[in-house]
């Protein structure tokens, strides 16, 4: 490259229409590409920074018992809806994935939901009792369960109400206020497995239904084959103690099943024959079908994808090259492959997948994008290591039905106009 042009060698490959580039471009040919491209702004002496900023005149902050984000980042915070008056803590908070990078949640920034308001549990006083059908019931305390080997594992947590909003219309909100409900965290605990057999399982054991320690009780039941499978008491997350609204001291991590049945504060699990067909799975937590039906412990979430940047509410500078990034799940397994359209779906590219690519966990995707200044529909759709497709907005609809708001997980379109400025559509 010289001067302002670039080489018609370095000139990058456009994979998709509306100008989509090839997913390598900044790992192959870096930022001095982007450059050419008009990413980077013009230095001089007037836009320099001075010799000396205040910062490095002066002495700084000094140490501390536990860390916080900058000042300048205050505003990231988890998103809170209308409290109800009756029910003040009852509700969710949800996680900004717009202002996030990256595949892990910070646990400050982990979303929410309560059924009932926030424990404060004594953790000398908890224990976890499993009894029913098993051969010797038995309870621990937080000092038993510290003695057993641990796992760690990376995984997504979605409320399956996420994205319920999208289904119904169409918000010219954040990405966070109409997805933020899924977040993903490096958990650590106990397989649940290893106290299971401890117990004995006797004859008929077939399902089990764990309990939380909070106000309502809430209940969740649980297929015991998923429950001796990956299924983990979690006591730690991102290497701390789980905080409280997150279930401390302990909960469950079911993965890739809707959020409700990670029971939180669990302390109690009881081995049965059938489900227990509870008010939690009842009441709510049932997907309600067009012709009156309900489909009740449809618990695994879906293979789903959304742009976060850029993204609804956002604005674009200028033209040039813009790197299109965003996250994909999928509670059956590992992502595959993301591809991404910038032309309302005519034609498709796929996008990088930042590693580790792990099952049932947050996977970052990025794609570059030359926007020339004209309209376009920014999307993504995720294809999973079991062969299931993201739907289209149609098809999501058509399978669970327009009433109810659990398990949407249809493409997320963004339409970028000529002044930047991006908007919440239908494609």
């Amino acid at each position: 490259m010289s001067g302002d042009k670039t080489d018609a060698a370095d000139e990058p490959e456009q994979v998709a229409g509306n100008g989509l580039l090839h997913r390598r471009l900044f790992l192959t040919q870096g930022l001095t590409l982007a450059g050419a491209l008009g990413v980077a702004g013009q230095a001089s002496a007037q836009t320099a920074l001075p010799k000396r900023p205040d910062w490095m005149t002066r002495q700084g902050a000094g140490l501390s018992g536990y860390g916080q984000p900058s000042k300048f980042e205050e505003g990231v915070k988890r998103l809170t809806g209308q409290p109800n008056p009756l029910f003040p803590s009852v509700g969710s908070t949800r996680t900004p994935l717009e202002k996030l990078n990256g595949m892990i949640t910070p646990n400050g920034l982990h979303f929410e939901r309560h059924h009932s308001s926030v424990p404060d549990i004594n953790p000398d006083a908890h224990r976890l009792l499993i009894h029913g059908l098993v051969r010797k019931p038995l309870a621990w305390d937080m000092s038993a369960l510290a003695r057993y080997p641990m796992t760690s594992v990376i995984r997504f947590i979605e409320c399956s109400g996420n994205s319920g909003a999208a289904k119904r219309n169409v918000p010219q909100t954040s990405v966070g206020q109409i997805h933020g409900l899924v977040s993903c965290s490096e958990w650590t605990g106990i397989k649940l497995s290893h106290l299971l057999d401890e117990t004995g399982l006797a004859d008929g054991a077939s399902w089990i239904i764990a309990e939380g320690a909070e106000a309502s009780s809430m209940v969740r039941s649980i297929p015991l084959e998923t429950a001796l499978d990956d299924v983990i008491v979690a006591l730690y997350q991102n290497g701390e103690r789980i905080r409280p609204e997150q279930g401390y001291p302990m909960r469950l991590l079911v993965p890739g099943c809707e959020g409700s049945v990670n029971v939180k504060w669990v302390h109690r699990i009881k081995v049965v024959s059938e489900p227990g067909d509870s008010r939690d799975e009842t009441g709510q937590y049932t997907d309600l079908m067009a012709d009156g039906r309900a489909l009740k412990y449809t618990l695994l979430m879906d293979v789903k994808s959304l742009i976060t940047h850029p993204s609804v509410s956002m604005k674009l500078a200028q033209p040039g090259v813009y790197e299109v990034s965003g996250l994909a799940w999928s509670g059956h397994g590992a992502i595959r492959r993301v591809e991404v359209t910038a032309d309302g779906g005519k034609s498709w590219a796929d996008a990088e997948l930042s590693g580790p690519v792990l099952p049932k966990c947050l996977t970052r995707f990025r794609i570059p994008w030359s926007w020339t200044g004209g309209p376009a529909t920014l999307a993504s759709r995720a294809i999973d290591d079991r062969g299931n497709v993201q739907p289209t907005h149609e098809v999501a609809i058509a399978r669970y039905g327009e009433i109810g708001a659990y398990h949407y997980n249809g493409i997320q379109p963004w339409a970028v106009a000529q002044t930047g400025e991006v908007a919440n559509v239908r494609m």
